[in-house]
Order: structure tokens, then sequence, then C-alpha cells
């Protein structure tokens, strides 16, 4: 047990090392999303469902590429900072592949409140109603992650602080991206009964897509939808989601407005708001809740 946890510290030195070893999963995988979402353009349009807006995906594409350059760009920080929280606290686990195990488990679990209270804080909100902007459920919408999603990387310190290794950490994160790339289809209906209640499957997260009554705020798993059960905000999908936000968005393709107009709706709510209690709710209030505020003033 003990030289289980008491592994040494990493050196700086090593980084590029820590780097090659924690590996480029989402960049190696990124040809095999693109011909995937080739075929289920072509069988959407072969099969005449047209779930599928030309400037919706291009918009999505955009993001998308920037979500890359903005991740290989800030890569060495990312594991700067890992090592650094990871020589910070004495249990530091050693290299053992087998620990991907416990730190998936405990990384989906803060991954599912990250996702929860960006539903309900909009500050958070506006790192991700991009992803939810889309008015077609289709693969392109797994592209489109906020170019600002690293503000909830605070969720994820527990992980860190857990003692787990930095090339674990890294990988384990690299899996519940890729993972949730093929929730987002239409084209594979419900599975098992058993796997609909463990793992988040494409008819569960269709559900969290939808902008119906019952389908909002419901369903916030990364890989694993147990943690909705165990919180109670699990909702099995029933009837077709409707699927984009409850106001639609006109500017589908640019990228900039899709990653930043919450934020700048903000800072327009903040200006003209009188009191601090009032600003403080347009930063950080419920989304839902402004949104039915602002909508009465109108």
């Amino acid at each position: 047990m003990l030289l289980f946890f008491g592994a040494n510290p990493i050196s700086y030195e090593t980084i590029d090392t820590i780097e090659k070893q924690s590996g480029d999963l989402i960049v190696y995988a990124i040809p095999i999303m693109a011909v995937l979402t080739l075929l289920e353009i072509w069988y959407s349009w072969y099969s005449e469902r047209k779930n599928y807006n030309t400037k919706e995906s291009l918009g999505s594409l955009f993001v998308g590429l920037g979500n890359v350059a903005i991740n290989l760009a800030f890569k060495l920080g990312f594991i700067y900072g890992a090592i650094y929280v990871y020589n910070l606290v004495p249990w530091r686990m050693e290299l053992n592949w087998w620990t991907i195990i416990p730190c998936l488990l405990v990384y989906d679990y803060c991954s599912y409140w990250a996702h929860r209270v960006s539903h309900f804080n909009r500050f958070f909100w506006g790192t991700h109603v991009i992803h939810h902007s889309a008015d077609n459920y289709n693969l392109t919408v797994s592209f489109r992650l906020s170019w600002v999603q690293h503000f909830k990387l605070l969720f994820f310190l527990p992980v860190a602080f857990l003692g787990f290794h930095p090339i674990i950490f890294f990988i384990v994160n690299q899996i519940s991206v890729l993972f949730q790339f093929w929730q987002h289809t239409e084209y594979i209906g419900k599975l098992h009964p058993i796997i609909e209640k463990f793992v988040v499957t494409q008819s569960n997260h269709r559900g969290h897509h939808g902008s119906d009554e019952k389908y909002i705020d419901k369903n916030f798993g990364a890989i694993f939808i147990f943690w909705d059960f165990l919180h109670n905000s699990y909702q099995p999908e029933e009837e077709k989601p409707t699927y984009g936000l409850t106001t639609k968005m006109e500017h589908k393709m640019d990228p900039l407005h899709l990653n930043f107009h919450e934020y700048k709706d903000m800072w327009h709510d903040v200006k003209k708001a009188k009191t601090f209690k009032e600003k403080w709710f347009y930063i950080f209030g419920s989304p839902g809740k402004i949104d039915k505020i602002k909508k009465q003033k109108v």
C-alpha cells in the first residue's frame, strides 16, 4: 500500500515523456470521426431524413477545429498544472494502468456535476450553451464544445488531488471525450434496458438535448447514466425530442457568435441591472429563470 501511494514526484524535465505517453487519442481518432460523420451525412441524404443543415454543420466544424487548436496550444500548460498538483499531494499513485478504472469513475462523477452546474449557473452555461444550440441532432453536434470550456477545470480538481498519475488523468479525459462522440446520432435507437440504465446511450443523450419541458435539465451523465438515477435527474427518451435552445439562434455558422453570444448577452444584462444583487443574478443565476424574466420584460 505504501509503495502504491508513495510514488516519487515527477520532474518537470520529463514533461516531454509525459506528453508522449499521454497520447493524442483524439487527434488519432479524427480521421475515423470524419469518415463516420461523412457516412451519416450521406445516409441522411439517401434516406431523406434531412437531419443536417449545411450552415449549422459548418459552424460545428469551425468550432471543432478551433477546439483542436486551443487544446494543442495549451496542452503543455495543462500537463505542467497536472504535474504540480501530483507533486503537491503525499498520496501520489504509481503509474499503473488498472488505475484507469477508478480514475474513470471519479472523473465521470466530476463530469456529471460540471455538466449539471452548467445548466443551472449562467456563467458556466456560457461554456456549454453552444453544445445545445444546434436545431438538428447529428454527429457534428459533438464538435460543438466551447472554446472557453476550460473554465470548468475546477470541477475536475478532485481527480487530480486524489493522486492519480497525470498520464492516467489525460488518457481518461480523452476516453470520455471520444465516448461522447457516438452519442450524437439519431440512427441508433434504444439499446437493451440494462445498457440504457448503465451507460449514456444515444437515446439517453437525445433526451438531454431536448428543449421540451420534460427533457430540459435531465440526463447529465457523460459515460455512466447511473449518476442520474442516483441524483434523480434521469428522463428516458419517449417522444422524439425537439432539439436546440428554447430561443433559437439566427447565426448558425459564425463560430465567434456561437462561442461568446451568451457572455455578450450577460454583459448587456449586467450593465442594465441597477443593484448588485440583480447584477449577481444575471451572472450566476439560473439560465432558465433569467430567460423567463427577460421574456416577461419584453
